[in-house]
Order: structure tokens, then C-alpha cells, then sequence
């Protein structure tokens, strides 16, 4: 599905991203992970031109997508959840949620099969459907930053530090959702610092420090295995 191959970007003189590449695969989850500073969340803003990309490649089922603009890439089938949830606090969670349908255009019968279905995932934002996002809860707003990515009916599902300033309890919904997302069959890159959970839902891991990829391994090979883990990820 995704191949990015040798991409560099960063913020006027400042290199970030020093050629990563990577796969992803049809409905499987990658996870990207590393410290504060490797470039986890610039390599999500390349890949979704907010960040424009000064080399390499970004294709989707083979479309190059590095030189489009983000409205262009959403509707080629990337959706973004981003660190920090970036809601609309003023706003309603139904309207927050009405905002992911935005770039396809839907209305009526469309729109609504698709908010039964977020609501069905995700119950607390059916209860609180009317409330302002800016109220909820950490957690709560976190499923909604997901359900407004999926009403964009999205191939692919950027996930950038998800469990950020989340409590334990939370983190473990979170976990049951992606897993239930990745058994629908939804593609999913997840960037992460919570290397547990992310070895939990991924089926591929790859490490990067300093703008590179440094390591790569199937999650299986070092979830359960102590001595691996400490090689691949300290």
C-alpha cells in the first residue's frame, strides 16, 4: 500500500528526516518508533504535506503523493490523527466529527451510516454527542480525534503518539480499539514512545534515531523476547 523511499524533510535549515524508508503494507499495523527528536512526527507531516518533502518518494497503491497538498493527499485516502488531537474545542463532538466527512462531501444517508458507525465504536462520543469537545476528557477527546480521522474513510490511518498524557486504564481502550480497527482490516501506521503497547497491536516495527531508520523487525520476533528487545529498542 504505502512505500516511502529515501525521504528527507525538516523546517528551513533544519534537516529532520535524513532518507527513511519504509512499507506498509495492506491492512497491517507499523509502528514507528523512537525518542523525543528522531523525526516520528515530522515523517507523519511529510507523509501528509504538511511538511513538504525535499527528497525521496511517498506512493500509495503507486501514486506518488510527496509533492501534493494535504487536502489532495486526505482524499487520496490519508487520514491523520494528530499528536495533540488538534480538535475544534468550541465546537460539538458531533460537528468535530462532521469535519472528518468534510473533504468527500458527504451529506445525508452517507453521512449518517458513516456517525452510526463511528458511534458505534467509539459509545461515549454518542452520549456526549452534543457536548463541546474542549470539555471531555483526555481519553474522550483522543477517540474523537480517531472517529473525525475515519469519517474520512481513510485506507490509511496516521496515528502520531496516541497515548500521550493518557492514564494506564485509557491506554488499554486505546489498545482494544486499534486492535479492533486492524482486525476490520484498516492500514495503520502508529508513531508512538509507549513501545509496549505499540508491540501489542503492530505487526511491523521500525526504529528511528536522528532522522534514520536504524532498525526494522517483525513485532513478533522481539515482543516476548527480553534480549531482543533490549537490542532493538533498549
Amino acid at each position: 500500500m504505502l512505500e516511502v523511499r529515501g525521504l528527507e524533510a525538516g523546517y528551513g535549515s533544519l534537516k529532520v528526516l535524513r532518507g527513511i524508508s519504509f512499507s506498509v503494507p495492506t491492512g497491517k499495523v507499523v509502528a514507528l518508533l523512537g525518542g523525543n527528536g528522531a523525526g516520528k512526527t515530522t515523517t507523519m507531516a511529510a507523509l501528509t504535506g504538511i511538511v513538504r518533502p525535499t527528497a525521496g518518494t511517498v506512493t500509495l497503491d503507486g501514486e506518488a503523493l510527496q509533492n501534493q497538498p494535504s487536502y489532495r493527499i486526505l482524499r487520496k485516502g490519508i487520514a491523520l490523527v494528530p499528536q495533540g488531537r488538534q480538535l475544534f474545542p468550541e465546537m460539538s463532538v458531533l460537528e468535530n466529527l462532521e469535519t472528518g466527512a468534510f473533504v468527500r462531501g458527504r451529506r445525508g444517508a452517507e453521512l449518517e451510516a458513516d456517525l452510526a458507525q463511528v458511534f458505534e465504536r467509539f459509545p461515549r462520543l454518542k452520549e456526549r454527542a452534543t457536548q463541546r469537545a474542549g470539555s471531555l476528557s483526555g481519553g474522550e477527546q483522543q477517540m474523537l480525534a480517531t472517529g473525525r480521522a475515519l469519517m474520512a474513510r481513510p485506507q490509511l490511518l496516521l496515528m502520531d503518539e496516541p497515548t500521550t498524557g493518557l492514564a494506564p486504564i485509557i491506554v488499554q481502550e486505546l489498545t482494544r480499539i486499534i486492535r479492533d480497527l486492524h482486525r476490520a482490516g484498516q492500514t495503520i501506521v502508529l508513531v508512538e514512545q509507549n513501545v509496549r503497547m505499540a508491540l501489542q497491536v503492530a505487526d511491523h516495527v521500525y526504529v528511528i534515531r536522528g532522522g534514520q531508520i536504524v532498525q526494522e523487525a517483525s513485532a513478533d520476533s522481539i515482543r516476548d523476547d527480553e534480549e531482543m528487545f533490549r537490542a532493538y529498542l533498549g
